[in-house]
């Protein structure tokens, strides 16, 4: 044989919309570890001066037009890292570009409807689409399902328990962020206490909300694994915690589920998610995302055993952007639309219920008042 049927295939481009944080310090990281297979060609940002910088850095081309990048013959897979209110626009304009992957940045879509559309235009163009739900991709948490064997079966207790700093220390602690936006001032500690009436229940609402859609939903797909009346979803008990963070008590069906979170400076980072069942368990301490510190360790118990899973040499978001590669081939298999669309609705149910629970907290407020 010659040479050239022994050379590997040439990287897979990729194109980034939306310059943020997430970006930088995750996606480029990531990347910079996967050149053999993946090359940064183009950055989109809405901001010239970011969108400049961040490309500078991988020496990729940069716009401030999604249609330019969807245009670049040389962009293969397409990144969405943009606001939340755009992802479903923008998936269904890079699938109808025509490009081989698509990832999105949770959630894909903000409503059911939208989730829909994606699936269909998906379904007609081919297009694989990823969401980033960085835990599903990680090789602990692969691990963990291929060895649990009946577990899911007999789960009747799930808790996912997230402590972390502000999100700044851990993007400073991995890159230079150009182009950071303040955190609205409802977001800053102590915000509620300076509201009152349906303000503060505003504000509360938006938190819980915020809470589930921004940091419980990268677990909410490990749960809905081993939660299959996903549909019947009751949140007892939903409060914030300052100055950023959730205590969530929910059943779905037969299973108990806690969520809870809490951002705070002076702790340490600890990320778990355990599912406990009549004679086994699971849990799994994930690292956290911007440390790139490798894989989750998982531990399977039964009465007779432990079973100790990693840590593997990368994360879930390396775990993301090989299997967009994978795709990008058409050597992988994509995640099923409809498996994309319930994760979505099971955060969105959670979202919706813990917000309403304020509403009831308030009104037993005032009938006790």
């Amino acid at each position: 044989m010659s040479s050239q049927e022994h050379a590997a295939p040439a990287p897979l481009g990729v194109g980034i919309l939306g310059a943020g944080p997430v970006t930088q310090a995750i996606h480029l990281p990531s990347l910079a570890r996967l050149r053999d297979i993946l090359e940064v060609r183009h950055i989109m940002d809405v901001d010239p001066a970011v969108a400049e910088s961040v490309a500078a850095r991988v020496g990729a081309r940069f716009s401030t037009s999604v249609e330019e990048l969807l245009a670049d013959p040389a962009v293969e897979i397409v990144a969405i890292c943009s606001p939340h209110q755009f992802h479903a626009v923008q998936v269904i304009a890079a699938c109808r570009a025509g490009k081989k992957a698509v990832l999105c940045e949770k959630p894909f879509a903000m409503n059911g409807e939208e989730a829909a559309a994606i699936a269909a235009i998906s379904a007609e163009t081919g297009v694989p689409i990823v969401v980033g739900a960085m835990h599903t991709f990680d090789p602990g948490w692969l691990a963990a399902e291929s060895a649990w064997g009946g577990l899911p079966d007999q789960v009747h207790t799930i808790r996912s328990s997230i402590v972390l700093p502000p999100n700044p220390r851990f993007e400073d602690f991995a890159t230079e962020i150009v182009g950071r936006t303040p955190p609205p001032a409802a977001a800053t500690a102590g915000a509620n206490a300076a509201a009152s009436g349906a303000a503060a229940d505003a504000a509360e609402k938006a938190k819980l909300t915020g809470g589930v859609i921004g940091l419980a939903i990268h677990d909410l797909p490990l749960v809905r694994r081993f939660a299959p009346d996903f549909r019947a979803v009751e949140v007892l008990h939903a409060q914030t915690v300052l100055p950023f963070g959730y205590v969530i008590s929910l059943r779905a069906g037969s299973v108990a589920i806690e969520l809870r979170a809490a951002m705070n400076g002076t702790w340490e980072p600890s990320w778990t998610f355990e599912a406990i069942g009549d004679d086994a368990s699971l849990s799994i301490d994930f690292t956290p995302s911007y440390v790139h510190a490798g894989s989750a360790t998982a531990r399977i118990r039964t009465a007779a055993s432990t079973t100790v899973l990693g840590p593997f040499g990368h994360n879930g978001y390396e775990g993301e952007w090989r299997k967009l590669a994978e795709l990008a081939r058409g050597t992988g298999t994509a995640p099923h639309p409809e498996t994309l669309i319930h994760d979505l609705e099971f955060a969105l149910a959670i979202a919706d219920a813990a917000a309403a629970c304020v509403d009831a907290g308030a009104a037993y407020e005032e009938a006790r008042a």
